[in-house]
């Protein structure tokens, strides 16, 4: 018979591509880790891995079984979260993922409020892209993300929070005093500074602009809007940013933002949790700290961004 444990132990391998890495995620040694993957093969009459030298690869076999595998452990997470709530909100562990593109704007505010309404919450942050996020929410590894909707994904409910609008942000010495709003065509005039790909705020800023193609778009490798705005800053180009960001990035005395004409470019921010957990009512809830906190981080019109 197939054990959770062993289970867990293959899932270990899958994911860190080497056995001693795994053992060491799993609390044991590698010799009683190999063991039980050894009687898990045995019993499924498969080869699992390709046994070699250099990084442990999956079968065939085992790239379907690890998917499998994935969803019972989360299935096996989710039980245990519904045994452990025993009424109390928001207590227990939970895993929080967050896109680069919000983390550092609202867990200064956010964090504290956490703490203080909810002291039995054992909260662990993990901060990445949207596609190692939503891996990690799948295979268990999180119980909830904080990211930009819409996420595709018939296992995944999510939950609308707010809208955070974007802005133009372009050097002090290109400022145009004779735009009330910036628009599109101001973009393709210049070179627009982009994030490293992955970040799905480059694609949102693309897509808006209109740019298939990226002859007139920049990318360094820069993985925060920081850098980009201290190239901006610099005379390299201009950018879009987040509004969320405008009172941290904007302290520069030499960038100049411009909010965009009507309707404004915006990307819907939200939460993200697998169906099957039985946290979803903890979720809103901390959906509605999250908004509140967040609700300071908006400018709202022109008359409020940083003076020019």
């Amino acid at each position: 018979m197939v054990s959770l444990k062993q289970i867990r132990y293959f899932d270990a391998v899958a994911r860190c591509g080497h056995f001693g890495a795994a053992a060491e995620e799993c609390g044991v040694t590698q010799p009683a880790l190999s063991m039980q993957i050894q009687e898990l093969e045995k019993f499924l009459g498969v080869a699992l891995f390709e046994r070699g030298r250099g990084p442990v690869m999956l079968t065939n076999s085992g790239r379907s079984i690890a998917l499998r595998a994935a969803r019972m452990l989360a299935d096996a997470r989710d039980i245990v979260d519904l045994a452990r709530q025993d009424g109390r909100p928001l207590s227990g562990r939970l895993g929080l993922g967050v896109i680069p593109s919000v983390a550092p704007y609202i867990l200064p505010g956010l964090l504290p409020s956490i703490r203080t309404a909810y002291p039995d919450l054992d909260l662990s942050l993990r901060e990445t892209q949207t596609q190692f996020l939503l891996r990690e929410l799948l295979d268990g590894s999180l119980d909830l993300l904080l990211l930009a909707l819409p996420i595709e994904d018939p296992a995944v409910e999510t939950l609308r929070l707010f809208d955070d609008r974007f802005l133009l942000a372009m050097p002090r010495s290109k400022k145009m005093t004779n735009h009330v709003r910036a628009t599109p065509d101001m973009v393709e005039r210049d070179k627009l500074l982009l994030l490293e790909e992955g970040h799905c705020f480059r694609d949102q800023a693309l897509t808006f602009c209109g740019l298939r193609q990226v002859e007139n778009a920049a990318t360094f490798g820069v993985s925060s809007l920081s850098t980009l705005l201290e190239m901006v800053a610099n005379g390299f180009g201009m950018t879009l940013i987040p509004e969320m960001s405008v009172g941290l990035e904007t302290r520069r005395e030499n960038i100049h933002l411009m909010r965009f004409e009507d309707p404004e470019p915006k990307r819907t921010i939200g939460l993200a949790w697998r169906k099957s957990s039985p946290r979803k009512q903890d979720f809103v809830e901390l959906g509605e700290i999250i908004t509140a906190s967040a609700g300071h981080l908006m400018p709202g019109d022109s008359r409020n961004l940083p003076a020019p």
